[in-house]
């Protein structure tokens, strides 16, 4: 049985892989800053497979407890994976941006993965190999994203992160992708529609409307269908892709 560890999973897209790897046999250890939500989930997930998912607050900030989770999930289970899913965002022009906000956003959304990883690694490598996956964003394959300066420059330093991984963990076994979501349906996106709306000085329906006609499959992204391609290569049928970036957008960009 795989154990997989996902950060940032009390909600959003880090619930929808929690589940989605539930339903497919995973034990799922859930983390997050908010241990509550982290539980909420934990307490929907499928137990016809397992009935110990976990539930551990994480700031993924902090490299000692991301080490700590690492360790206490592999002494109790064997750590297979680990998903690096936390993120925020905060929408605003480029010379409005505090220093205190590029700090922040850098901090969990790029040296947090980089932290967490070598956390995950250390322990899976000793396994002799396993799987890690960082979400990323569309916004790290293009600067053409209004308002969120910092948020990209974030999410293009994951994808390269990633390639940087996958070459020097190959030799200990362990595989590391990417995932780059475009348009998602969550309550960050909620936000980022009030926002965008504001400094457009138009509606959230407006915004919205930009978001569909910006997608060629003229829908807006669910958070499963970041977490079946999640569970894909976490899975056997990925076993020869390291150090991609997989776009999962609607067609919203293609490269």
């Amino acid at each position: 049985m795989t154990t997989t560890v996902i950060t940032g999973a009390g909600g959003g897209i880090g619930r929808a892989i929690a589940t989605e790897l539930a339903d497919r046999g995973h034990r799922v250890v859930v983390t997050d800053v908010d241990l509550a939500a982290a539980e909420a989930t934990v307490a929907q997930l499928s137990t016809q497979h397992v009935a110990d998912h976990w539930a551990r607050r994480l700031d993924v900030r902090d490299p000692r407890a991301a080490a700590t989770v690492a360790e206490e999930v592999d002494a109790a289970h064997g750590l297979d994976a680990w998903v690096n899913n936390a993120g925020i965002s905060a929408m605003v022009p480029f010379l409005d941006v505090e220093p205190a906000q590029v700090e922040r956003t850098l901090s969990i959304n790029l040296a947090a993965v980089f932290t967490c990883g070598q956390a995950a690694a250390r322990v899976i490598a000793r396994r002799g190999g396993g799987r890690i996956v960082n979400i990323a964003s569309m916004a790290g394959k293009q600067g053409r994203v209004p308002y969120l300066s910092d948020y990209v420059a974030s999410k293009f330093g994951v994808i390269g992160l990633t390639q940087a991984m996958a070459f020097e963990l190959a030799e200990v076994g362990i595989r590391v992708n990417s995932v780059c979501p475009g348009y998602v349906a969550t309550p960050m996106q909620d936000r980022e529609l009030i926002w965008e709306a504001s400094l457009r000085d138009t509606t959230t329906e407006a915004v919205r409307d930009l978001y569909l006609r910006d997608t060629p499959l003229r829908r807006l992204e669910e958070p499963r269908d970041v977490a079946k391609v999640v569970a894909f290569l976490l899975s056997d049928d990925a076993e020869f892709i390291t150090g991609e970036a997989i776009a999962v957008n609607g067609g919203a960009f293609m490269d």
